[in-house]
């Protein structure tokens, strides 16, 4: 089992930018695709980016395509989620997951208007 921490929300303007990460413990953090998800209030969870074990490609869902960059550090076991040109629907709790399903506590994101 992975261990995950994320940290970097806060609170933004729209437009404005943070950047996320996911400190993943032990080993095995480059055996796994990464993905990051996000839960809004009174909403489901749902995806917004992954990247593969090589780092070598990258998913996003198309409400954040263009604007969130994810990437990862293998030498700091993290992984990051980038978020530039935010806007208050971007308002959510942001959740890492390993591709085994291991899921972090989440960091909180808000966006004001």
């Amino acid at each position: 089992q992975v261990q995950l921490v994320e940290s970097g929300g806060g609170l933004v303007q729209a437009g404005g930018s943070l950047r996320l990460s996911c400190q993943a413990s032990g080993r095995t953090f480059s055996l796994y695709p990464m993905l990051w998800f996000r839960q809004a209030p009174g909403k489901e969870r749902s995806f917004v980016a992954s990247i593969t074990r090589s780092g070598s490609s990258t998913t996003y869902a198309d409400s954040v395509r263009g604007r969130f960059t994810i990437s990862r550090d293998y030498a700091k076991n993290t992984v990051y989620l980038e978020m530039s040109s935010l806007k208050p629907e971007d308002t959510a709790v942001y959740y890492c997951r390993t591709g085994s399903g291991d899921w972090g506590q989440g960091t909180q994101v808000t966006v004001s208007s």
